[in-house]
């Protein structure tokens, strides 16, 4: 029994002892890795494994130190985790051996000392009484001891409280006459160190005696030794230079003055104090002096000392300045240290707070900003941290705030918000003097947001947010979180909502308003919401009214102020008018909804003025009272002035002020208030003079002869004249300052005119309003005029004229209504636009000048003839003639491009607009033909923005010149012809934009036609319609898309345009050949080639010299439409003289170039002479040999082979013929012939060179030409072979082998067979009906001298197998037979493509197989066993081809050789070549199938390689693993073992990533459960890979050995031979790859399973 129980012990401590010499690994992974493994083994057996440690350590006693830490460390994991079970005798041993470990060198080495004390600490938690026996002795009275004794007694009394405090006392009494004798640093920093943690442990048992084993313990009895140490750490050790030192000091002094004597500690106090304040200088890191200072401020406090108060002033000075030094967020010890030294102020603060504010507060009056900011800090804390001591001082300290009220520095304010949150918490904003802190608040809530600046690197600022975003924060909070500060608030806070200072404030104070009030409500105050008798400073419901009102016109400004705005006017509806409540319930939530439902960019500013107007008109309506009227409209006036440098909402006011105005019934009023508002306006101001004359417009809807007497009573009135006067000193301004006013004025006639009841303004137009704006524009009537200057001026006279002429054509009589100055004011507008200058467009003068012209034009009476000719010239001239993106302009008013082009388009749409009113007057084809008349020479004109915009300008005036026609009788559209003559050649304009409008105009002139013609408006012809669709094609600028739609568009005008104008469009067309635009010209070539189909034939001898000819002209004209008239040519001298025609082409130059491909491309044309043609070409390129060998002197011996030039010709002819879509019917009858060439042509040019006359050519061209084909004989083939594809209707195949890359492979000469491949299982796939001929004239090259022939015939046919339509096709047979031939063909390639094909019978008639089953795997094993075969590449193709025919094999046919291919393949799994592993482990996979019969010897077969195929699962190559996954899931069934066959089946799908480790556990587990008698064979077999090349098998081996032993009954272990195994992982233990090593570590933990 004793000899049985020492084996696994001998054989436990000589695995760990295998480890444990390997710890010398320099690997910090294998390291670990070793570590762990320790660990597992110590799992295993505990007690063992630490006394093989123990023995290990002690007789490896020269063991480097650092490789003694792995071991002491892994011993820490095994007592940490066995700590309960742990024997008491074993703890010993350990605790013996980590004292001496931890001891034996007299020098500090920490990381191995420190190893061996946390053994010791570990060890402690359950053994103290034995670890402080141990440790005690060498604690010895009078001895120094060693530095991690001391060490490990202070974390032994953090890990065990309860076990070491009573401990405590003795070492105490040991250690105090010890810290004399400590001299090193060190040594008295580790004493320190002790001290420290020793009074927390006693603090924390004092704390919990409850739960003590001896609760009779007091802090008594260790004050008098606790004392005795602190006099050695602070009479002397603190005083020591070196710093880390002083600091331990400082640590242990802290929690030391908690157990000192109470008496001893007052004692102490006067000096210690002082003392540790000294440090600060000392110390940059505040941190721990801190610490320790407010433990002896508490402690101090605790027993009540009298000491204090002398050292405060000091305290005070000292611990200031921490505060003001700015803690850096990014070190945290100094946000630590301002928490520790708040909590010191926090202390002091709460016995002394009289001398604490009398301290701090003188310092807000600092001139250092630091100074006032961590005062600032201070008084927050002590604020929030002593309320009932700072109770009696809150008027005091609210006094003492008056200063930094008035700081302007950012972090000050910031600190000041602080105290402000701070304080009305605590009440103090109840008091006197906390209204000024409320209106702080909200000031600095008024700042202007901006984004926050990046911090500084001093990271000085209290946050990063702004002192904008903290106040409006803290409002918000302490309306809503704060009840006792609602009646502080309310109302108070309404009082900052009309000054114009706090706007930037409105949203948080609207939003805190509505909450507060919404609250007063709920407490039942809504009747009396707003006190006036007890507030007399609140604004009045007018002011607020109107101020909330004004700054809701622009919602989004101030984050989104005017929802806020509107919320809040809704809450006090009651207050502002009792009447207002049901409207105003029902209306602002609309308004607010609104708001929220738009965008600050899509919102129309327009209409949401519209909506808050009609808000205030009913809100005046509800009220229905004069005076409440009468003194709304005051305050509103009395705010104007507070919105200067707000032009938008001043705008907006002046709106409001009109409304109101126009509600009002007191004409007295109404008079008194607009000479007010003409009397204060800023006229200087555009948005001011905008204002003031939508105020008068809209007062003039309910007041018009008040507000026209007004304007004529101001300008007589002295107000004007003096103003007029005053300018007149100011030289240089008087003439501007007057000018602007006469602005205002002209604007105020336009917009009443605009606003004023119709039949009431119509007949003061002409009399007053007219006659008014033209003295104050110094105009005189009947033409004779002084012109003005001011920009100002002449655009306000524009926009009044504009409006005046709506406001008559509005009117709706304007039938009736004669505009006498009609004549005189287009007049004035036309001068103004030719004023403008046309190099730039620099203002809107023209824009507005021809937008009043449009308005004008449609009154009665007519305009004179030249004076339309001259309004219509003078404005196209202006416009048309502009230069090129005048938005680009940099000069002028604005200087901005994007406000540049949109002064541009509103200037070509007005242009429009005016146009379009001129036509309006006379919708005739005269009135059609005279506006074109203007418009010409603008759409020929050589410059290309002027036809540009001509060309856009006349389809918008065609399309709405269609839109209004209404045809009454049928009458001839007479000019028809000339104008689509005018535009179809613009159908090819360079500029893409003239293109798309031409075809527009091309699109309704026929429609105007077809009116005319009588049908009715809304006819539908699909002809016409089909222009539309052309537009697309217009887009690009590309040849060929823009000739065949100017081809289809002359089609559509030829049918459409009536034969009497016919005559005269053609006359135009050959007109426009000789247009500026070449591209223009082509259009006209469209009509002409109907002719040239009907010319004479041309005499045969003549032919070649025609050729010849066309093909000059060709070079001289490269016109698109020549190209094509000479294409034509050549089809109709081919129809009658096609061979003479061929020869001439085929003697042309190589490489063709561009005329001669368009020549032989035009041969296409017609199906029965392109077959014949192209007949012609087949029988040229197989009449010649391909190639001619030449000798190559440079290499030797060797030969080139160069290719002859008439095939080559000829394959390039073919090319061009059927790369012409209409060749499509000739290539589809001539299918077969031209595919069996072509492919054969590809066989014969791989690696053939071109001619050395050819190849210097070839490149000359390519030099010349951008993009030329390639005339390399392979690549010329195979791009004619693909476009016949193409043309023959298999497009599909094309796209399929490009898609593969197969076009690619073909060119290649190691990849042909490849590329041939693809080709064929694409014509198998999408050209089956095509395949019986190309095989019948295959067949025959199979016999060729061509080895390129043979191979690439083989390789078509052996992938045609591969596809069923073969068999469908009853071309099976044929096929297989010639592969089967193939077998002794001298060609390798042959051969192994031959039994490829064989192989593919199985995936293309897999019902075939069976039936020629004996035939085919004699061809599997003769390819198996092929001789001339040195790389294995035929016995590869064997087995792959095999794998995928044993499905459908007679398994009679497999049983016989089953053994014989099994071992034949065996040696193939760990073959160098990946794809020998792959066939070779994918063949005996499909093996196993037929295993049945011959169960167990296929077996033996499985088992024996069963490992190679869990190992090749870590296969470098992804096709061998999967090939393996295929493997073992087919061998799962045929093992017995149902757990391990899930397994296969389920982790090893094809589609599921595989976690390694985890999945060879769980084999290994269910191996030795159902095998376990094959442990050892498997581990053997695993030995073998321990040699391998792959890192990854070499590693995944002795995983697997591992795994199996993890997983064997100890019945089964005495197999193993451990000697062997062990010697073998030792060895591997050495490898030079740090993965293989960890998985060795890991090994040898797992083998004490079979010790």
């Amino acid at each position: 029994m004793m000899e049985s129980r020492i084996k696994p012990c001998l054989s436990c401590s000589g695995l760990a002892t295998t480890l444990m010499d390997a710890t010398t690994d320099k690997d910090p992974l294998v390291q670990e890795q070793i570590y762990n493994a320790l660990c597992y083994l110590g799992e295993s057996e505990p007690e063992e494994i630490l006394h093989s440690c123990d023995e290990y350590l002690r007789q490896h006693d020269k063991l480097a130190y650092p490789h003694r830490v792995i071991i002491l460390k892994a011993m820490e994991t095994v007592v940490k985790n066995n700590i309960a079970s742990l024997d008491k005798s074993t703890a010993k041993v350990v605790i013996f051996l980590a004292s001496n470990e931890m001891t034996k060198s007299k020098e500090v080495i920490r990381e191995w000392q420190q190893a061996a004390s946390s053994v010791l600490v570990a060890v402690g938690q359950r053994f103290i009484n034995k670890v402080m026996e141990e440790v005690l002795t060498k604690f010895q009275p009078g001895i120094l001891p060693h530095y991690f004794i001391v060490q490990t007694f202070a974390n032994l009394s953090v890990s065990n409280v309860f076990g070491m405090v009573p401990f405590l006392n003795s070492i105490l009494g040991t250690m105090l006459p010890m810290l004399g004798m400590a001299k090193q640093d060190h040594m008295k920093s580790v004493f320190c160190y002790a001290l420290q943690h020793f009074s927390e442990s006693i603090q924390e048992y004092l704390a919990n005696l409850d739960k003590a084993p001896d609760p009779t313990v007091r802090k008594d009895t260790f004050s008098n030794e606790i004392f005795s140490a602190y006099e050695v750490l602070f009479n002397s050790w603190l005083q020591h230079r070196e710093a880390k030192l002083r600091l331990a000091v400082v640590e242990a002094v802290g929690p030391m003055s908690y157990l000192m004597p109470s008496e001893k500690l007052e004692e102490q106090l006067p000096k210690l104090i002082p003392g540790i304040l000294a440090l600060y200088k000392k110390h940059a890191e505040a941190f721990y002096i801190s610490k320790s200072l407010c433990q002896i401020l508490e402690a101090s406090v605790n027993i009540g000392s009298r000491s204090l108060d002398v050292q405060l002033d000091a305290l005070l000075g000292t611990l200031h300045p921490q505060i003001c030094a700015p803690a850096d967020p990014s070190v945290p010890l100094t946000v630590k240290n301002h928490t520790e030294v708040l909590r010191c102020f926090t202390v002091l603060a709460c016995s002394f707070p009289d001398r604490v504010l009398a301290f701090l507060l003188p310092k807000l009056e600092s001139s250092n900003e630091r100074t006032r900011v961590g005062t600032l800090l201070i008084m927050r804390q002590i604020i929030n941290s002593t309320p009932s001591q700072m109770e009696i001082k809150k008027p005091f300290i609210l006094s003492s705030m008056k200063l930094p009220l008035q700081d302007s520095n950012d972090k000050v304010k910031r600190a000041v918000v602080q105290v402000i949150s701070a304080m009305a918490h605590h009440g103090y904003l109840e008091q006197p003097g906390g209204e000024a802190m409320m209106e702080y608040l909200v000031r600095q809530c008024a700042l202007p947001s901006e984004a926050p600046k990046k911090q500084t690197p001093d990271a000085d600022d209290l946050t990063s947010d702004s002192v904008q975003s903290i106040s409006v924060n803290t409002l918000f909070l302490l309306s809503t979180t704060v009840d006792r500060m609602n009646n502080v608030l309310w109302p108070y806070l309404l009082e900052f909502v009309t000054p114009i200072q706090f706007t930037n404030a409105l949203t948080p104070l609207c939003k805190s308003l509505m909450y507060l009030a919404m609250k007063k409500q709920e407490e039942g105050e809504n009747a009396s919401l707003i006190r006036y008798d007890l507030n007399g400073n609140l604004p009045s419901p007018y002011a607020l009214t109107t101020r909330l009102l004004v700054v809701s016109s622009q919602p989004y400004a101030g984050d989104c102020r005017g929802t806020a705005a509107l919320r809040l006017l809704s809450v006090l509806q009651y207050s502002v008018h009792p009447a207002l409540e049901q409207l105003w319930s029902k209306r602002v939530p609309s308004l607010v909804e609104h708001i929220e439902e738009n965008t600050e960019k899509c919102l129309c500013q327009k209409e949401w003025e519209e909506k808050l107007l009609l808000f205030l008109q009913e809100t005046l309506a509800a009220v229905s009272d004069n005076t409440w009227i009468c003194h709304f409209v005051t305050e509103m006036c009395r705010q104007l002035n507070s919105y200067n440098g707000f032009p938008l909402e001043k705008n907006f006011l002046y709106k409001c002020i009109g409304t109101t105005l126009g509600a009002c019934t007191s004409k007295d009023l109404v008079q008194k208030q607009l000479q007010e508002l003409l009397e204060t306006a800023r006229y200087h101001e555009e948005a001011e003079r905008e204002g003031l004359a939508s105020c008068f417009g809209i007062c003039a809807i309910n007041h018009l002869e008040e507000t026209l007497a007004k304007l004529e009573d101001f300008v007589r009135s002295d107000v004007f004249k003096k103003s007029v006067g005053l300018f007149s000193i100011f030289k240089d301004r008087s003439d501007n300052e007057v000018e602007k006013i006469k602005s205002t004025l002209i604007l105020c006639y336009g917009f009443v005119a605009v606003h004023a009841p119709k039949e009431l303004v119509l007949s003061r137009i002409e009399a007053d309003i007219l006659k008014n704006i033209f003295q104050y524009f110094n105009t005189k009537v009947l033409g004779i005029k002084v012109e003005t200057k001011d920009l100002t001026l002449k655009l306000c006279l524009i926009r009044s004229i504009c409006m005046i002429s709506q406001a008559i054509y509005n009117g709706g009589k304007c039938g009736d209504f004669v505009f006498s100055r009609k004549a005189e004011l287009v007049a004035q507008m036309v001068e103004f636009i030719k004023a403008e200058p046309l190099d730039a467009m620099r203002t809107p003068v023209r824009q507005r000048a021809m937008v009043t012209c449009t308005y004008l034009v449609v009154l009665e009476p007519h305009l004179s003839d030249p004076d339309r000719t001259e309004l219509i010239d003078t404005c196209l001239a202006s416009v048309l003639a502009l230069p090129p993106d005048p938005g680009q302009e940099r000069d002028g008013i604005g200087g901005d491009a994007p406000h540049k082009e949109i002064l541009y388009g509103d200037t070509l749409s007005a242009l429009k607009d005016l146009l379009k009113s001129l036509l309006q007057r006379n919708l005739t084809p005269h009135g059609l033909q005279d506006m074109f008349a203007h418009l010409g020479p603008w759409i020929k004109s050589n410059k290309e923005q002027e036809r540009q915009r001509a060309v856009e300008v006349s389809a918008a005036l065609l399309d709405f010149y269609l839109g209004k026609l209404n045809v009454s009788t049928v009458i001839p559209f007479y000019n028809l012809g000339v104008l689509i003559a005018l535009f179809s050649p613009r159908c090819s304009d360079s500029l893409a934009s003239v293109r798309q409008h031409a075809v527009d105009c091309v699109y309704c002139l026929l429609y105007i036609q077809l009116c005319y013609e009588g049908f009715a408006r809304d006819h539908t012809d699909e002809m016409v319609e089909g222009l539309k669709a052309l537009k697309k094609g217009l887009e690009e600028p590309d040849f060929t898309v823009l000739f065949h739609t100017c081809h289809n568009i002359a089609m559509v005008v030829g049918k459409r345009v009536p034969p009497d104008q016919l005559m005269s469009l053609l006359l135009a067309m050959f007109e426009g050949l000789a247009d500026p635009d070449k591209n223009c010209s082509r259009a006209a070539t469209v009509m002409i080639n109907s002719l040239l189909k009907e010319r004479g034939s041309v005499l045969q001898e003549k032919v070649p010299d025609i050729m010849s000819i066309i093909h000059s002209k060709l070079q001289e004209v490269d016109e698109e439409h020549v190209r094509k008239a000479a294409q034509q040519t050549v089809y109709i001298l081919a129809s009658q003289h096609k061979s003479v025609v061929v020869s001439s082409l085929l003697g042309s130059a190589l490489p063709f170039d561009s005329h001669t491909c368009a020549m032989w491309r035009s041969l296409a044309a017609e199906p029965t002479l392109t077959s014949q043609i192209l007949e012609q070409l087949l029988e040229k390129v197989n009449r010649d040999v391909p190639y001619k060998e030449s000798k190559c002197f440079l290499l030797g011996s060797g030969s080139e082979r160069i290719a002859t030039p008439l095939p080559l010709a000829a394959t390039c002819a073919l090319y061009e013929i059927m790369s012409a879509p209409e060749s499509g019917a000739a290539v589809l009858g001539l299918y077969a012939p031209l595919f069996v060439t072509l492919l054969l042509r590809v066989s014969c040019t791989v690696g053939v060179q071109l001619p050395k006359s050819l190849q210097s050519r070839e490149r000359r061209s390519s030099s010349l030409s951008p993009a030329p084909r390639s005339l390399h004989p392979c690549s010329c083939a195979v791009e004619t072979l693909k476009v016949m594809l193409a043309r023959g209707g298999s497009e599909a195949v094309t796209r399929a082998v490009g898609s593969a890359g197969g076009w690619d492979l073909m060119a290649s000469p190691e990849r042909h067979h490849d590329g041939i491949a693809v080709l064929a299982g694409a014509m198998a796939r999408h050209a089956g009906p095509r395949l019986p001929l190309i095989v019948k004239n295959l067949v025959p090259t199979l016999s060729s001298v061509f080895d390129s022939q043979r191979i690439t015939t083989t390789a078509f046919f052996a992938e045609l197998l591969n596809s069923n339509v073969v068999n469908d096709l009853m071309l099976l047979e044929t096929v297989m037979d010639n592969m089967t031939g193939r077998q002794k063909d001298p060609c390798m390639l042959v051969r192994m493509l031959a039994l490829r094909g064989l192989g593919n019978i199985s995936s293309g008639s897999p019902e075939k197989v069976r039936k020629h089953g004996a035939k085919l795997l004699a061809s599997m094993v003769n390819g198996m066993d092929d001789k001339d075969d040195p790389h294995n590449l035929v016995a590869l193709e064997a087995m792959s081809s095999l794998s995928k025919l044993l499905d459908h094999l007679e398994e009679r046919d497999i049983q016989s050789m089953l053994l014989h291919i099994a071992i034949r393949i065996r040696p193939f799994f760990d073959s160098e070549q990946p794809g020998l592993r792959q066939s070779s482990i994918v063949l005996f996979g499909n093996l196993t199938k037929f295993s049945e019969d011959d169960c167990e010897a296929f077996f033996e077969q499985i088992l024996n390689g069963l490992v190679t195929l869990l190992l090749h699962l870590q296969d470098p190559k992804p096709e061998v693993v999967k090939a393996c996954k295929f493997a073992l899931r087919m061998c799962g069934p045929n093992m017995g073992c149902e757990g391990l066959c899930d397994m296969f089946l389920n982790h090893l799908r094809e589609d599921r990533s595989l976690h390694y480790g985890e999945f060879m556990n769980n084999v290994c587990k269910h191996l030795m459960q159902s095998y376990p008698e094959m442990l050892n064979r498997l581990i053997l077999t695993n030995l073998f890979y321990f040699k391998s090349n792959w890192v990854d098998i070499r590693a995944a081996a002795p995983m697997f050995i591992g795994f199996l032993v993890l997983h064997v009954d100890e019945d089964h272990c005495q197999q193993v031979d451990l000697d062997q195994l062990i010697s073998a992982l030792n060895l591997l233990l050495k490898d030079p790859v740090p993965a293989v090593r960890m998985k060795v570590a890991e090994t040898l933990g797992r083998l004490v399973r079979i010790l």
